[in-house]
């Protein structure tokens, strides 16, 4: 079994700035993507940022330039800096893990770290 374990949400006031990590442990197969996505109150989840083990990363164009992902292969732990925070940043944040094996594709969720943005 995964479990990811997020941490690092809260309270920030715009402009402000917040680090999110999120530890893997478990079976995870080590050639994976790890992710955050974002929930809003009434919005369908969508896709943050990503970034696979070699280090390729993604980013909604939303938050380009403002947020960067990281991870650290050997803790099995992604990170998201996020700075210049705006008030529709304000969600629900989920990291998430995934990779294809054997033709099956896994897929496991963190339990959500709120961040809040607002003066």
């Amino acid at each position: 079994q995964v479990q990811l374990v997020e941490s690092g949400g809260g309270l920030v006031q715009p402009g402000g700035s917040l680090r999110l990590s999120c530890a893997a442990s478990g079976s995870i197969f080590s050639r994976n993507i790890m992710g955050w996505y974002r929930q809003a109150p009434g919005k369908e989840r969508e896709k943050v940022a990503t970034i696979t083990t070699g280090g390729s990363t993604n980013y909604a164009d939303s938050v380009k330039g403002r947020f960067t992902i990281s991870r650290d292969n050997a803790k099995n732990t992604v990170y998201l800096q996020m700075n210049s925070l705006e008030p529709d940043d304000e969600a629900v944040y989920y990291c998430n893990a995934a990779w294809w094996l054997h033709g099956a594709r896994y897929n496991y969720w963190g339990q959500g770290t709120q961040v809040t943005v607002s003066s």
